[in-house]
């Protein structure tokens, strides 16, 4: 499909800079065979029903954005600034880097700030490879649960460019921008629809007898690109590793032969759950990575509801949301939400979408 289908205009004062407080005071735009409806997050559980499973993802962010300097090759020491997204084994891993165009393999880059990190007060790694989009490859002098703990003592939380480009990230980023649920490290982006949770929020969808389901996909950083080819079918999407226990998907499957509808929290939960189901429309256990690229004419077999954030124009999660109620529906409900002062992005408000048959 054309990428420009997937384009609007969005006002630069939608943009969410911090979250609500409470969290579950944002905003939440129902949209279903009907026109838009206007709620807040704390009604979600008298929007769903008893029998209902909602799907959340537990992936914990790590403080992945990394800035230090090029050393060892004398003359100037440029600034780098590094984001990883995905880990490679113990000491290695994928970044997006600037500017990549000052580095080559071989270089060595000193993140961190003296006399903090490791007792040692550098950071250092070794630049294995330079690819495509600022995409380095890097090898770190620690490793295991050292070089955790020093990414935690010299990394920011990777806020998206769209809040980073307009203020510095600071000490409430490292709460605002973890879910209530989060638990397994491994992601360098939220899954902002799980931003909207509070703990009364959790116990109030369990004494409305919402099942709550657990599932884990680590978030990369590529969830930030937008499609620049000018048709879909050229875009590549990152792997992201994710998993759904035996136990998971056991319930899943017989909450929906129960009559129970699945709401996936996230276009990530989403796309995981859709990465498991078998052929026979069965959630099956996964644990492996995904890039599945979904957009409209791509026929769903998990999800009945989806709740998530307002994307970003010509990005691949805009595309996911249209196909899941159509393009011209989510085109209608964007317009209403701008019209009438919705946040976007993902300290922004939220959106509950039913699939025709839910």
């Amino acid at each position: 499909m054309r990428t420009d289908l997937f384009d609007f205009d969005l006002p630069a004062q939608c943009i969410a800079l911090r979250p609500a407080i409470p969290r579950d005071a944002a905003r939440l735009l129902v949209v279903g065979p009907g026109t838009p409806e206007d709620h807040i997050v704390s009604d979600l559980p008298a929007l769903l029903r008893p029998g209902d499973q909602l799907v959340i993802n537990d992936t914990k962010v790590i403080p992945a954005r990394l800035r230090g300097r090029r050393i060892g090759r004398g003359g100037t020491e440029p600034h780098i600034e590094a984001t990883l997204h995905r880990r490679l084994d113990g000491a290695r891993w994928r970044a997006f880097v600037r500017p990549a165009r000052r580095l080559e393999p071989g270089d060595m880059i000193r993140f961190g700030t003296e006399g903090r990190v490791c007792l040692l007060g550098q950071l250092d790694a070794r630049v294995e490879s330079v690819g495509e989009g600022g995409e380095v490859g890097l090898a770190f002098v620690f490793h295991g649960a050292v070089l955790d703990q020093a990414i935690e003592d010299a990394g920011d939380m990777p806020l998206p460019p769209y809040i980073a480009s307009r203020r510095t990230p600071d000490a409430q980023d490292r709460s605002d921008y973890q879910t209530v649920f989060a638990d397994l490290e491994g992601s360098v982006a939220a899954p902002t629809a799980g931003l909207h949770f509070t703990p009364a929020l959790l116990v109030a969808l369990e004494q409305r007898g919402v099942a709550i389901h657990k599932v884990t996909l680590h978030v990369g950083a590529g969830t930030f690109l937008t499609v620049k080819t000018s048709d879909t079918a050229g875009h590549q999407m990152h792997a992201e590793r994710g998993v759904i226990t035996a136990q998971t998907a056991a319930a899943l499957n017989a909450g929906r032969a129960a009559g129970g509808r699945l709401i996936a929290v996230g276009t990530t939960t989403l796309r995981l759950l859709e990465s498991a189901v078998g052929d026979n429309g069965h959630l099956q256990p996964f644990d492996a990575e995904t890039s599945l690229f979904i957009t409209p004419g791509y026929a769903f077999r998990t999800a009945d509801i989806l709740m998530t954030n307002f994307h970003l124009p010509r990005s691949t999660l805009f595309m996911l949301v249209a196909a899941f109620v159509g393009l011209e529906k989510i085109q209608q409900a964007y317009a209403h939400a701008i019209a009438t002062g919705y946040r976007f992005y993902s300290y922004g408000d939220a959106c509950l979408l039913l699939r025709a048959s839910s």
